[in-house]
């Protein structure tokens, strides 16, 4: 297989790095990522990653705790996913970068643009933890924002799904699959696929999404070399 983009942003969710569990890192569930994250490195495609929280830590919790709070909690469990991640990239012997919109130095770098592209540039993998460092942004919304920023040729969304439907797949057996969207339907029919605030920042910038299903196999490597598979958004 022969990728057919030369720079991607992968967003996963960290509710799926906890596998089953819903808690914490199952690293059955990481391996074959790292495995593909790996693979697509030796194939010269430049990764970045972004990576959700939910797995820690999710929201206010059925609590009234202040939302701004409650938020950077969040951007803190996005930090302990990108470091276990870093950790295991590294142990195939990959370099990886972490990169934190929140000052983090004894920890990771601050997010410097100019930096992560010469990271990209030096054959490393680059992680942006933090979410966008604002509180009331998803990491969908970051994960958007990153994109665009280092330019990459798509946006990669790995879902517990294999594409985009309807209505849900899981309590609608008739539920329809899309092959392919436009940002302006995801905004019109209110589809909740990725917040829409990140599908307004790909349809201005132009970077096409693919939502994806991570159990399926190889999904992240055969997706970057074009197999058809997913729902593409494009404008």
């Amino acid at each position: 297989m022969q990728p057919v983009y030369k720079r991607v942003l992968l967003k996963l969710s960290g509710e799926a790095l906890a596998g089953e569990e819903r808690f914490g890192l199952n690293h059955e569930v990481i391996a074959p990522v790292v495995e593909q994250i790996v693979e697509l490195h030796k194939m010269g495609v430049q990764v970045g990653l972004v990576i959700g929280g939910g797995n820690f830590w999710r929201g206010r919790q059925g609590t009234n705790m202040d939302r701004t709070t409650a938020d950077h909690m969040g951007m803190l469990a996005t930090v302990m996913n990108s470091l276990a991640m870093m950790d295991a990239i590294e142990q195939r012997g990959v370099a990886v970068r972490v990169q934190t919109a929140l000052d983090m130095v004894s920890l990771a770098e601050p997010f410097i643009l100019r930096k992560a592209l010469r990271h990209f540039e030096m054959g490393r993998i680059v992680i942006f933890a933090c979410g966008t460092g604002n509180p009331y942004c998803s990491t969908d919304t970051a994960a958007a924002l990153r994109a665009c920023e280092i330019s990459a040729d798509i946006l990669l969304m790995a879902k517990n799904v294999d594409g985009i439907y309807d209505s849900d797949p899981k309590t609608n057996p008739f539920a329809k699959k899309y092959e392919s969207l436009r940002y302006a339907d995801i905004l019109n029919q209110g589809l909740k696929v990725i917040d829409f605030t990140a599908a307004t920042m790909c349809m201005e910038n132009d970077v096409p999404t693919l939502a994806f299903g991570l159990n399926e196999p190889n999904a992240i490597v055969r997706a970057v070399c074009g197999e058809k598979l997913g729902t593409i958004i494009k404008v």
